[in-house]
């Protein structure tokens, strides 16, 4: 199968190439959005990942978001629909539907973006299923919550450098679940998605299959590193209070942060796994021992 692949450079995009090679002739699709631009597709398979998810330079303006991750989408999937390719993948977002989770989210679930990324992402989603596929052709949206695995450290990096350093974790006191995904689940995910002839056009939740706690995660961490977990139980109430502290003083405990650090955000992968038929090669734990080995190197 001839595929090619959108933002191919990055993390996801690096170990997907890697994992789809050995069977599959897998080419680098090097996008960026111009206005009036019509892309000539020639491949059985089109993986969209190419866009903007964070900031942390704080170089973009929201135009930069709506134009990379919705406008240039649209632009791709009418390339493909007027092309011979047979599968179109796009990388949309749990964030396109959510910011903050009650419960588990599900497919189901009434989109309410807030964030500049979140609200393009789905106005991209909106637009592909909007839009009269031609018979023969499958197309899947898929929503992954946080992906981790070699080469991508991100926040588990910062929790991962806390255990090293002997550090507590102070929050013990906060009860939460949280989901994740492994690369290598959302690579399989994938091949499946690109062989699997039955499996129908639809929006997929890719997460692995167990939540877990932060504390659970620092126990992980400090597994990896064989030490002991540091896991301080202060009063949720005193920790607010420092919190509203650090909006008043810019400290770097504050609201939004600390809300990051403990609520919940849990994904249903229930639909994607009953479609597919196969359960996910790598579990929770596990995939996640894998990703903090490779902080060591």
């Amino acid at each position: 199968m001839k595929i090619l692949i959108t933002g191919a450079t990055g993390f996801v995009g690096t170990n997907l190439l890697d994992y789809l090679k050995p069977s599959n002739e897998v080419h680098s699709l090097s996008v960026r959005y111009i206005p009036n631009q019509e892309f000539n597709l020639k491949a059985d398979a089109i993986i969209h990942l190419a866009g903007i998810a964070h900031d942390f330079k704080k170089v973009f303006i929201p135009l930069d978001y709506y134009e990379a991750n919705f406008e240039l989408t649209k632009q791709l999937f009418d390339a493909f629909l007027k092309s011979e390719s047979s599968v179109f993948i796009f990388m949309s977002t749990s964030k396109a539907v959510a910011d903050v989770v009650n419960g588990i989210l599900t497919e189901n679930v009434v989109p309410n973006p807030i964030t500049h990324y979140g609200i393009a992402k789905q106005q991209a989603e909106k637009y592909i299923l909007s839009q009269e596929v031609p018979k023969g052709k499958r197309v899947y949206i898929l929503r992954p919550c946080m992906i981790h695995g070699q080469g991508n450290k991100g926040n588990l990096s910062l929790l991962y450098q806390m255990v090293s350093k002997g550090l507590p974790w102070p929050l013990g006191a906060f009860e939460n679940q949280r989901s994740f995904l492994s690369i290598e689940n959302f690579c399989f995910v994938v091949q499946e998605l690109l062989v699997q002839e039955t499996i129908s056009s639809g929006v997929f939740n890719v997460a692995d299959n167990i939540p877990l706690s932060t504390n659970e995660l620092i126990k992980l961490i400090a597994k990896s590193q064989n030490k002991k977990a540091r896991i301080l139980s202060i009063s949720p109430r005193l920790i607010r209070g420092i919190a509203k502290i650090g909006d008043v003083l810019h400290l770097p405990l504050n609201a939004e942060r600390l809300q990051k650090l403990t609520n919940s955000y849990v994904l249903s992968n229930e639909k994607i796994v009953m479609s597919i038929g196969k359960s996910l090669p790598i579990d929770s734990k596990k995939g996640l021992l894998q990703t903090f080995g490779s902080f060591v190197d």
